[in-house]
């Protein structure tokens, strides 16, 4: 199975069904089941802001107890769109390479705050997340990598 190496808190955001889109400088052909690895590095900064600490804290996270160098989920890979913010003014547009398109305006929620929608970057769309009800080690990779799970 194919696994994506995630540093925290971004890996238990999707965990946790948070975070439906993972966004990456890379684009990538790979649909369907993917294993969510959450790496050694947890970004503590990242993790005192808003909405990123409140999320967290609902689901009983901090920096502190976020699980590292463990596969925290497995998902589906639904979708790569690219991020595209040439429309109007204030929105975020997603575009694929089949054609699907997402469009968000006004209020974005919580997962514009979970990604980077930089013009030019990817947004891995997720679905049919699980959360593995007790993390399984490994050793984690750049770019996606086989896991033997």
């Amino acid at each position: 199975m194919k696994a994506i190496t995630i540093i925290q808190p971004w890996a238990t955001l999707i965990a946790l069904g948070e975070k439906q889109f993972e966004t990456r400088s890379w684009s990538t052909k790979h649909h369907g089941e993917l294993a969510i690895h959450a790496g050694k590095k947890i970004d503590r900064e990242a993790c005192q802001t808003e909405p990123i600490q409140s999320t967290l804290a609902k689901h009983g996270y901090t920096a502190d107890n976020l699980p590292t160098g463990v596969i925290v989920a497995l998902c589906n890979l639904e979708e790569c769109y690219m991020v595209d913010n040439s429309h109007v003014y204030g929105t975020i547009g997603l575009k694929a390479k089949s054609g699907k398109f997402i469009m968000w305006g006004g209020s974005r929620g919580n997962e514009y705050y979970f990604g980077d929608y930089t013009d030019g970057r990817y947004a891995w769309q997720t679905s049919n997340v699980r959360q593995l009800p007790a993390p399984i080690p490994a050793k984690g990779m750049q770019g996606l990598w086989n896991w033997a799970g």
